[in-house]
């Protein structure tokens, strides 16, 4: 009996592609999943991991210490890539001592470098968006311009959000309106300027994703504008 919850979402993802019932789809990818692990296939000669991964080696390095290719080498020995999306982020975490938003970063990367899933896309089969950007202010009024409902209004109108959990500075966890997810993690950059990273998840399609991702880049962009 599977007990992650990524093999139970692969399985409901499965039923949903195939229409099988399902006891079929599971029976299906357990097979799968008892038979040999694939080595991993190496990248044409020149590939460019960051284009990728969705992420610049440059980022990469200065936030978890190495670039792309070394995480790929690192993550390759230990055959990550047959491993939920969990335990990679735990492994990196713990072994390599790297933040939780970074780790995730990681683990996500090398997933969309293996194959196992493509930009905006959970492993699950879901869909999601990101965005981050820098303000040249200090961590707690950007984090204000979240938390505080007043000030929210003025860049976010119209927007009925329920607040789930937040932790001061730090992050933010939202039900948006239409029963997606929002994740936000709030980063000093300095002593006045932050950075916000937001994830928008559940979303039913690559295109409501490309659409979500537009929808934050101008939303952060009039926040811009209320916080100059």
């Amino acid at each position: 009996m599977p007990t992650n919850k990524d093999f139970k979402r692969l399985v409901r993802a499965r039923m949903r592609k195939t229409g099988e019932a399902y006891t079929a789809a599971r029976a299906q990818l357990l097979s799968k999943r008892h038979a040999p692990a694939p080595a991993p296939t190496p990248l044409a000669t020149g590939a460019d991991y960051a284009t990728l991964a969705g992420r610049s080696d440059a980022a990469l390095k200065a936030n978890t210490g190495c670039t792309w290719e070394r995480w790929v080498k690192a993550l390759d020995r230990v055959a990550a890539h047959t491993w939920p999306h969990r335990r990679i982020a735990e492994y990196v975490s713990e072994k390599y001592k790297v933040p939780g938003w970074w780790a995730q970063t990681v683990t996500v990367g090398y997933e969309r470098i293996k194959g196992l899933r493509a930009i905006g896309q959970r492993r699950d089969g879901a869909f999601e968006a990101t965005k981050s950007k820098v303000f040249a202010v200090p961590l707690a009024r950007l984090y204000r311009a979240f938390s505080d409902p007043r000030t929210r209004t003025r860049w976010l109108p119209d927007v009925k959000l329920t607040v789930r959990t937040a932790t001061r500075n730090k992050s933010m966890r939202l039900t948006w309106p239409d029963n997606t997810s929002v994740q936000l993690g709030f980063f000093a950059k300095g002593v006045a300027k932050a950075q916000v990273q937001i994830q928008h998840g559940k979303l039913p399609d690559k295109a409501a994703a490309t659409r979500t991702k537009d929808y934050w880049a101008e939303r952060l962009d009039t926040l811009g504008k209320v916080l100059a």
